[in-house]
């Protein structure tokens, strides 16, 4: 196994089959990055690109990738950053610390998307209480219904 130092980013629409190693193929319209662990180790790393998960700035030629790649579920083990096509390698991680890693990022997630959701389904109006308008109805029929 021979370690990756730098990587080649290539814009592609679909996935290739077959990947080459020390190449981060970037599916745009698929909102996607992959490429082969730097590792060495030949498995494939999906990094999906979005508010909650990865995010690709491309400055001119060069990718950093955000945040590090943790290959925790992988036998190597590896753990490294892509900053401007580089390969930049990282310590291990002992199993709590990557449990609370996890941990915190499915609070980042559910906080991201109660947000969203929030901002999208309820209406800017609130009543003197600081309830949304659709939260003080809901409550006054459950109310009124005997619920």
């Amino acid at each position: 196994m021979r370690k990756v130092t730098s990587i080649i980013p290539q814009k592609v629409e679909f996935i290739p089959e077959r990947l080459e190693q020390g190449i981060l193929y970037v599916s745009p319209k698929y909102k996607t990055a992959i490429h082969l662990c730097c590792c060495g180790c030949g498995k494939e790393v999906v990094t999906p690109l979005g508010a909650t998960d990865w995010s690709l700035k491309v400055t001119g030629n060069d990718v950093t990738l955000y945040p590090s790649i943790g290959n925790w579920s992988f036998e190597c083990r590896s753990h490294y950053w892509i900053r401007n096509n580089r390969v930049v390698w990282a310590e291990d991680m002992s199993q709590a610390k990557i449990e609370r890693g996890r941990a915190a990022n499915l609070r980042r997630k559910a906080a991201y998307f109660e947000e969203t959701n929030s901002k999208q389904h309820s209406p800017k109006r609130k009543t003197p209480s600081g309830e949304s308008i659709i939260s003080h109805i809901w409550a006054t029929i459950k109310r009124w219904i005997g619920l």
